[in-house]
């Protein structure tokens, strides 16, 4: 194995507001591989000069950054600058997925299913449009930093003045700002491998919505799979993600979610382009259901890169 893969640099932390998810995922993805026998090296871009990556003799790149600066096409660009293969979307769907409207806007164009939405700029925004856009989307609307991921920045708004509290956060993250019609029913999500659906998850959580809280830190979320769908609704669901990913020009692995209204209809939230990959998260609960190990599944992302 060392053989094939050669000097293996496992990229996590950085500096995104991800950071803490990104050091939980690599530490796993980096321990998986050495349990592989491979030789793998975990590098901080936080800490480490990756500028020295190709000299230090790394033959390819585990990319395990989440967010800014791993998940937006910047390393996958810095990497194919040097000339080393790495895990992944490539740089322009890597840039694309990370951008919420321009991957809404992709998917419409292509007639795939996705909420009403409007994108709000900080520096335009007018508290007073607060009660219009609310009428505009339906009444209630989910608050969304257009480059962030793990749900940082989040929250549902119903009137005015939280609207304006909502978009007041987000902007702390993020200029532009996702404001999204609110889809009351239950949420999925298929995860990828090699341009293929693995068993889909069912998401179930208290809080208003899969928030931060819900992903990290409740021991109560429930996380169903099999998730409860008939062979015919998995079948739609899976076309729908594999659709949803190779629009965006997804290749690799990776993680579509989605809603379900109370009256059966699909909408796609978003594309994840770096997943969350501690032992405990979806993919590698989708992997498992598929018969596929954590540690095999990290390989087979890895042979990705040969």
């Amino acid at each position: 194995m060392k053989n094939d893969f050669g000097k293996v640099a496992v990229l996590f932390g950085g500096n995104s507001a991800e950071r803490e998810v990104s050091l939980n995922s690599g530490n796993a993805v980096l321990n998986a591989l050495i349990r592989g026998g491979v030789d793998a090296h975990g590098i901080d871009p936080k800490f480490n000069d990756i500028s020295q990556i190709k000299a230090q003799g790394f033959e390819r790149a585990f990319i395990v950054l989440h967010g800014r600066g791993g998940e937006d096409g910047v390393i996958q660009g810095f990497l194919s600058a040097l000339n080393i293969p790495f895990t992944g979307s490539d740089v322009s769907s890597s840039a694309i997925g990370m951008d919420k409207a321009k991957t809404k806007q992709i998917w419409q164009c292509y007639g795939l299913p996705t909420a009403n939405y409007q994108i709000i700029v900080k520096e335009n925004f007018e508290s007073a449009s607060a009660a219009d856009i609310l009428e505009q989307l339906s009444g209630a609307v989910m608050v969304k930093p257009i480059h962030e991921g793990s749900s940082i920045g989040m929250a549902k708004a119903e009137n005015p003045e939280q609207l304006i509290a909502a978009l007041e956060e987000a902007f702390k993250f993020d200029d532009k700002v996702l404001l999204e019609s609110w889809i009351t029913g239950d949420e999925f999500t298929v995860s990828m491998l090699n341009g293929k659906a693995l068993p889909a998850v069912s998401m179930k959580t208290t809080n208003q919505f899969y928030d931060y809280q819900a992903k990290y830190q409740s021991t109560e979320t429930q996380y169903l799979c099999p998730c409860g769908l008939s062979d015919e609704e998995l079948t739609e669901l899976n076309l729908l993600a594999e659709e949803a990913f190779k629009t965006i020009g997804c290749s690799g692995w990776g993680r579509v979610d989605f809603m379900r209204d109370s009256d059966k209809n699909w909408y796609l939230l978003e594309v994840n382009t770096v997943p969350g990959m501690t032992e405990t998260s979806l993919v590698p609960k989708a992997a498992k259901e598929a018969g596929i190990s954590f540690d095999q599944l990290v390989l087979d992302i890895l042979k990705q890169t040969l």
